[in-house]
């Protein structure tokens, strides 16, 4: 079960905090049942001065381009004279060495000639260099599982809302996220006769001219006529519209960089780069293909081209889908935390110093542990879903034991009580919905 660290804007529930009751929260942390909240840390010291860049760090760090069709992008972040880093690479100035490979504009780097070269990447006044081996400049036929599937599923016509739905939308139908090209593709070239496309004159194709609203189109322009997509697809229908989804493999897994980008505060930038691998040994850059999206969008947006930015103070994960892989790169907002000072509190577990590592990172101070009757109630809310008795309450108030060995006692107590079972019991049987209707008398 994946956890997330919240951070509340109202003071008051930042009051509730995670080092509280440690023995109490380390044994429902380990069991995963307990979502932590901090200390009130909302009000910030001024604003820092801008960092100074003293080293630049590029992702991936050397390029290897198979073909003419081969790019890829470079993230470029620089290091601060703080220690951090901070995203350059919408300003990052690209100069190759020769006129083996040449650069885009917008962080991509695309062959020209075969041979090797060296690209020396300029930002925040500092230098780094990039070597590339351009392996070939054949360029291969265009992959209808590997090519075009892609761009069907970042256009959305495969989606839910859209031709993928279960009965299709105006009489097409495509499978869902592409989970079935071979299906797709006799779809789109043997539905309707193939009127579909035009291999004399692509560029009048219908799969071409809706998309671009050339002619009327349910689903709106989502195509741009002349652009990298398009011309892709023209060139798959000029080709003859072959499927290789007997031939071909997808990938296996994809690869976001940066993995856990840090972002300084509100407005702050990140551009992402996802690389796609397949069973072969082969890679690719897929980030104009991919589809992202944010967990939590008051933190962090994220552009359909893979840029990344802060909202507030928190943390997001971005989740890459391409091809029915997924990947996710965890990013968090620090804000401004000039003048944070960490102070050294008691340990006693391993959940308590993985949290406090956690809360370093993050440059959060833990608040003092609460009352014992507080503690009561809270333990027992969690664990059996009921408040402690008036009995109860007394009877653990009334102790005089240590505070830490009277409240690991009574953890212990609510876990061997039934009332612990029950809780537990109904919970999980109404998120694995086991009732009648799904597994029977007999799964009942």
């Amino acid at each position: 079960m994946t956890r997330s660290i919240h951070f509340p804007p109202d003071p008051a529930q930042q009051a509730n905090t995670m080092r509280s009751c440690i023995p109490f929260v380390a044994v429902l942390l380990a069991a995963g049942w307990l979502a932590p909240c901090y200390a009130d840390d909302t009000a910030a010291p001024d604003a820092p001065a801008k960092p100074k860049i003293v080293a630049l760090v590029l992702e991936p760090s050397a390029l290897v381009l198979e073909n003419a069709r081969d790019t890829r992008r470079v993230v470029v972040r620089g290091k601060t004279d703080a220690g951090t880093e901070v995203d350059l690479t919408a300003a990052a100035e690209f100069k190759a060495d020769s006129g083996v490979v040449r650069a885009t504009g917008d962080g991509y780097i695309e062959p020209a000639a075969e041979g090797m070269a060296k690209v020396t990447v300029a930002a925040g006044g500092q230098y780094a260099h990039l070597p590339v081996a351009v392996r070939s400049m054949a360029e291969p036929p265009v992959s209808f599982l590997r090519d075009v599937e892609p761009l069907i599923s970042r256009l959305g016509c495969n989606a839910g809302t859209c031709h993928g739905a279960q009965k299709g939308r105006n009489g097409f139908r495509l499978s869902l996220r592409g989970y079935d090209p071979a299906f797709d593709h006799e779809s789109l070239v043997d539905d309707l006769s193939g009127r579909r496309f035009n291999r004399a004159q692509p560029e009048q194709s219908l799969m071409l001219l809706k998309p671009s609203q050339a002619v009327p189109h349910e689903g709106g322009f989502v195509l741009e006529p002349g652009s990298r997509a398009f011309n892709i697809l023209k060139t798959w229908i000029a080709q003859g519209v072959q499927s290789d989804a007997d031939q071909t493999t997808r990938p296996n897994r994809v690869e976001i960089l940066p993995r856990a980008p840090e972002l300084a505060d509100a407005g702050a930038d990140q551009a992402l780069a996802v690389i796609a691998y397949y069973p072969d040994g082969s890679s690719r850059d897929v980030t104009r293909e991919a589809v992202f999206s944010s967990t939590v969008t008051d933190v962090a947006t994220v552009t359909p081209e893979g840029k990344v930015t802060a909202a507030r103070r928190g943390e997001t994960q971005i989740v890459v889908r391409y091809e029915g892989q997924f990947g996710v790169a965890a990013v968090t907002v620090m804000g401004n935390r000039a003048g944070f000072q960490w102070q050294d509190v008691a340990e006693y577990n391993y959940v308590d110093t993985l949290v406090d590592q956690k809360l370093k990172r993050l440059k959060i101070l833990p608040s003092g542990l609460t009352s014992d009757a507080e503690f009561l109630r809270r333990a027992s809310l969690d664990l059996t879903g009921l408040p402690p008795t008036t009995d109860q309450v007394r009877a653990f108030l009334a102790d005089a034991a240590d505070s830490r060995a009277k409240r690991d006692r009574v953890i212990d107590q609510l876990i061997d009580s039934p009332a612990f079972v029950d809780h537990w019991t109904n919970k999980w049987a109404d998120l694995l919905e086991c009732n009648k209707k799904y597994l029977g008398d007999k799964g009942v």
